[in-house]
């Protein structure tokens, strides 16, 4: 099985609280003085405290089409990136060169040559690493993202490889439409990325990770199982609209019915294949889509009180970072060093509507971490 070893959020230094960002993006969005009451509502009730942008928040007046947006998308996210991955590898004692694959998501920035091609020049990453940029995956991307490289790693179970997420929402702000989806969005999405350095089952931690770069390889929690699915007639839900003015956001007002319908039995056939109920899960690291999102998942799944704290949080500290949120809460649920044994769900919803559930164990002395010797234990 493949183990998550060191998990990294990273977020962009420009950071306001969200009743500023709320003021000025009134004044950009629109001058009918209901529309600008509605939007400062929408705001207010988002569950979100601040948020970090990509640019200063003055800019989002002046920003020109798509061009120039997509530019600072792709260089704010190559920035963010880098910054993410060597806070992963340096969490988990590995170098650049250690890295076999690599997997990008990003929802925002659209580019070819990728981040990820970017990445392997500015990183010193090795010229042969494997490469998969995924784009269109939306809020889903990081448990997407978790699932496929675990899939790769079931392969090659001697490799590292790492998960990279990029997300610049703020920068598809659109800002001759005062819809209210529009109006939404601009209320609830922030920017920001995460890296996950994950290991196959044959690769054993390196000799120079000692102290806590040893302790992230022995209480790594492993991918157990996964689970994607799409709920047909939904595609209308959510997703963008590509066209001159760049990504305009579609967002339906029945998303979180939709979540409400089906989550329940999505997790439960995720957990069946473990031999477990949702009653066995201790650690719950649900995507903070949005306060309706995660009231719908915790009134699908019957959940305790506080559940879902860390999703709250995350939502509250930044916002919503489409495919790199649920990465966020990942590292909350890894820092709080769930008991031995422990399981824990992970799971986000994109467009399609779909939506991505991965299975984690922590390892005890019942579901060890099928960790191999390491150079320093004898093994060449």
């Amino acid at each position: 099985m493949s183990r998550i070893v060191a998990v990294a959020p990273v977020l962009p230094r420009h950071a306001y609280p969200q009743s500023q960002i709320a003021d000025e993006l009134a004044d950009i969005l629109t001058t009918d003085p209901a529309r600008r009451v509605l939007l400062k509502r929408l705001h207010a009730s988002s569950g979100i405290d601040t948020r970090h942008l990509a640019v200063p928040l003055e800019r989002y007046r002046t920003l020109g089409g798509f061009d120039e947006t997509n530019a600072l998308a792709l260089s704010t996210g190559l920035d963010l990136a880098e910054r993410a991955v060597r806070a992963a590898l340096a969490a988990a004692g590995l170098e650049p060169a250690d890295v076999d694959h690599l997997m990008l998501t990003t929802v925002t920035a659209i580019g070819a040559p990728s981040i990820d091609a970017m990445l392997v020049d500015r990183l010193g990453l090795r010229p042969d690493v494997t490469r998969l940029p995924s784009f269109g995956l939306g809020c889903a991307g990081g448990a997407a993202g978790l699932a496929r490289v675990h899939d790769h790693l079931s392969g090659h179970p001697d490799q590292v490889a790492v998960l990279v997420s990029v997300e610049l929402c703020s920068l598809t702000l659109q800002r001759d439409d005062d819809s209210t989806a529009n109006l939404v969005a601009s209320g609830l999405f922030g920017d920001g990325g995460a890296a996950v350095v994950m290991a196959g089952s044959g690769r054993a931690a390196p000799r120079a990770a000692s102290g806590p770069a040893r302790r992230t390889w022995t209480s790594a929690p492993r991918v157990v199982g996964s689970r994607s699915v799409l709920y047909p007639g939904s595609a209308d839900a959510l997703g963008w609209q590509v066209g001159s003015s760049g990504l305009r956001i579609v967002l339906s007002g029945g998303l979180p019915d939709v979540v409400r319908a089906h989550v329940a039995d999505d997790v439960k056939a995720l957990l069946t294949a473990q031999g477990a109920v949702p009653d066995d899960v201790a650690t719950w690291l649900v995507h903070p889509g949005g306060p309706k999102i995660l009231d719908a998942v915790q009134d699908a799944l019957d959940l305790p009180h506080g559940a879902l704290a860390r999703s709250w949080a995350n939502l509250a500290r930044a916002g919503n970072l489409s495919s790199a949120s649920v990465l966020h809460v990942l590292a909350d649920g890894m820092a709080d060093t769930p008991p031995p044994g422990a399981l824990g769900v992970l799971t986000a919803f994109g467009p399609g509507v779909g939506v991505e559930l991965v299975a984690l164990r922590w390892p005890s002395d019942e579901h060890p971490s099928d960790e191999p010797p390491s150079d320093e234990d004898g093994v060449a």
